[in-house]
């Protein structure tokens, strides 16, 4: 009843051959994954090295020379101090 037949013995084995090989799949998919994301992030740029406009949501700032504050590259509305050269 409780004896080890060579079928038990070779279903086992199988068994335990399909969940390893199982795993070894799925991490390697993972790791593909993993390499095309990263890939991807590293090729998502433009040729100046800043990010598509589309994905940027993020404005580029500049520090002003009168006093450190940091204004808007684009805008240069200025940081309201006196002697400001950025202050419309």
């Amino acid at each position: 009843m409780f004896g080890l037949s060579p079928n038990k013995i070779l279903f086992t084995a199988l068994i335990i051959a399909a969940v390893w090989y199982g795993f070894k799949w799925l991490n390697r998919l993972q790791a593909d994954q993993k390499k095309k994301t990263k890939h991807a992030a590293r090729h998502d740029r433009t040729s100046a090295g800043q990010p598509r406009s589309k994905d940027a949501d993020f404005e580029e700032l500049v520090a002003c020379p009168t006093c450190g504050d940091y204004v808007i590259a684009d805008k240069k509305s200025g940081c309201g101090k006196e002697n400001c050269p950025y202050d419309k």
